[in-house]
Parts: structure tokens; sequence; C-alpha cells
């Protein structure tokens, strides 16, 4: 028996942040990080809800990553706060860390009822605001939480958060997105309701990414990957993800790449061992590949051609984006690679991801992507 579920209330578009007004409750804790007060973000929803007479209280200590210290006081700021509404204003990373309060404090018993759970995303990648998953980092590990009680119970898009993001951010962020939708869509759980969410996705990070990047203020190419994100997140909550995810965690993990950036170098060759590229191109995997290339009117004319042409458009639009081409050039010199590589090997085959990639893999399989992944852009 299966299941679909669309749990937030999803308000999007220009000035969408105005719904803040409409919220009904005391007390709110706005977790958030030092970028978003700096850039005033944090202070411009506290007016908002100020403006409905709303006690407010700021919890800003989340780090990229966060790891369990992070959680633990933000924990600390909301027994302090007392709040009846959370609102989670950042990146994935914060939303992550909101959701890890919540959901701690939930499980040592020590939330009576749970607060009404608001997520604003300011960068167009994780899909965090709609999402039943939180990664939490504890040393060099990533632990990947999934729980539905974590799904926020509304999510804000406005487009005039992003416009500011700069262009790095924007493709490693932009490429997660990528991820999001491909790993959803061939994913083991895939269905009619999270595919059609992901080819979706898939063709609007297609159509506007590049102008995001090379254009910041462009406020439709903006609002459209902003919805390609949360779009791509429903997917994925759904479908769960693949071992792109599960190989950039580990990776993330111990050498600090940032996380879309991760699953851009290692997502060709992740579709490739998917497609069975090498092989007899013929798996259930390779299939869908190629309806997503038809869909982008590429060539296509048997599953070779379509999963080529796919391999194709990933690798050209991550040249487009300014991105590095494998992992060595994030810095990381092959000796310490391989110091690390069995420890990074072993987080990935027990990452949750796993268990969903669409081709069943080995511990030499994963090995193997990774030391490619190290040296060379692509397949093609």
């Amino acid at each position: 028996m299966n299941k679909f579920q669309i749990k937030p209330t999803i308000q999007f578009g220009a000035n969408a942040l105005n719904k803040l007004r409409t919220l009904t409750g005391q007390r709110v804790l706005i977790i958030t990080d030092q970028s978003m007060v700096k850039f005033g973000i944090a202070e411009m929803v506290s007016q908002h809800l100020q403006a409905n007479h709303m006690t407010v209280e700021l919890f800003a200590d989340v780090t990229p990553d966060p790891d369990v210290s992070v959680i633990a006081n933000g924990m600390k700021a909301f027994i302090t706060a007392k709040p009846d509404i959370v609102i989670a204003v950042g990146g994935g990373s914060v939303i992550d860390a909101a959701k890890g309060v919540i959901y701690t404090l939930s499980q040592g018993g020590q939330l009576a009822d749970k607060p009404y759970f608001v997520a604003i995303p300011t960068t167009s990648g994780t899909g965090s605001e709609v999402t039943a998953f939180s990664v939490i980092k504890s040393k060099t590990e990533k632990w990947v939480v999934v729980d539905e009680y974590m799904l926020p119970d509304l999510a804000i898009l406005d487009p005039a958060l992003v416009t500011s993001v700069p262009a790095s951010i924007t493709a490693d962020t932009g490429m997660d997105v990528l991820c999001h939708a491909l790993e959803a869509y061939v994913s083991n759980q895939a269905s009619d309701f999270s595919d059609a969410l992901a080819e979706k996705a898939v063709q609007l990070v297609f159509a506007h990414l590049l102008d995001c990047y090379l254009e910041g203020n462009n406020l439709l190419a903006r609002e459209k990957m902003h919805n390609a994100s949360c779009i791509a997140g429903m997917a994925f909550t759904n479908a769960s993800l693949g071992i792109t995810h599960s190989l950039a965690h580990a990776l993330g993990g111990n050498f600090g790449v940032p996380h879309g950036r991760a699953n851009a170098l290692l997502m060709s060759h992740v579709v490739a061992f998917n497609a069975d590229f090498s092989g007899g191109c013929n798996t259930f995997a390779a299939k869908k590949y190629t309806r997503l290339a038809t869909l982008l009117g590429l060539p296509a004319t048997d599953y070779r051609e379509g999963v080529r042409s796919l391999l194709v458009a990933i690798d050209v639009l991550r040249e487009q984006l300014g991105q590095v081409a494998n992992i060595q050039a994030c810095g990381i010199t092959a000796s310490d690679f391989n110091i690390a590589i069995t420890a990074m090997v072993t987080l990935a085959i027990h990452d949750n991801c796993t268990l969903t990639n669409p081709r069943t893999v080995s511990v030499i399989e994963l090995e193997t992507l990774y030391r490619k992944s190290f040296l060379t852009a692509s397949l093609t």
C-alpha cells in the first residue's frame, strides 16, 4: 500500500511574506543565522509579527551544516521563549536546525503541544520547507533524520528574499534542486505523484537556473527556481533520494564541501551508474532518464542516446554555472582523500538515501564512484 503526503500550506509569489500578518499566536521564536540578521531579513520578519501584536524572540546562532551543539542551544532558547509559533528564516541549514530543535524536544517529552511551525527559505535549494528530512552533523558524520513530525505547517516562498543570493550559492543550491528531482524520479519509492513533481522541477531548473546565476535580480527566474526547489522537495520527501546524496553527505561531512556542490560533482557519475551506461543501458533508471531527456527536447531515439543527452545537459549546465569539474578542484589532496575514502564509503553505504537508490550498490562500487568523481568531470 503506497502513500503520498503534502502537509504544508504553501504561500508563494510576490509579497508572500505578508502572510505572517495573518498568523494567530502570542509568542514567536525566530530561528535563523547571523547573515539573516546582517541583511535585515530577520528584522523584516519580526516587524510583520510585531505589527500583529506578537512577542518575538530571536535565536540567530545557527551555523552552516548545524551540529548537535546548535540543536542543544536552540532547545535552550525554545524553553526560555515558550513559543506557540516557531519560524525558521534562512537556508536549508536553518530550517533543518529548527526541525531538529522541535523534534528533539518532542522526543525528550519536553513539548506539551507542538508549536505552529513556519519555514521561510532564503535560498532555492534544499526544499526543506516541505520535507520530513533534517540533516544534522556530529563530528564528521551527517545524520539524516526522517520523521513526519518535522514537517512545517506553513511554507512561505517569497522571491524577493532570494534576489541577493550570491551567484556561487545560486549555482550550488540550484544543482541541489536538480539532484533532488533526478533522484526522486528514479527512486525505488517513486510514484505517479512524485514523478509529476520531479519532472516539473527538472524542467524549471533547466529553464531558469542559468538566468538566476547570470541575473540575480531577475525576479521571474528567481520565483521559478524558488518554486522548483519546493516542488522537488515535495517529490523527494515522498519518494526519498539515492546514492548521490549518500556520497555527498559523507563528502561534505569530511571535507566541508557545500552540499549542493558535492551533489553536482557526483551527479553525472551516479546517473551513468544507475542507467548502466557502460553496459546495456536498459535499466529502470535509464528508461526514466530518457523520458526526462525527451521532456527537455534532447535527442533520445533510444535509451543510450537519451541517457547520454541528459548527462551532457547536466555537465553543460554545471560548466555554465562556473562550478569546479571534480572533487580535487575543491582543494582536497589525493593523500587526504585516500585517507578518508574508506570511512566515507562506510557512511554512504549506511545512509538512509542508499536504501531507495534504483540500483543496488556495493562498497566497491561506491568507492569507484568517489574515485571517478575525484579526477573526472563526467563520463560523457
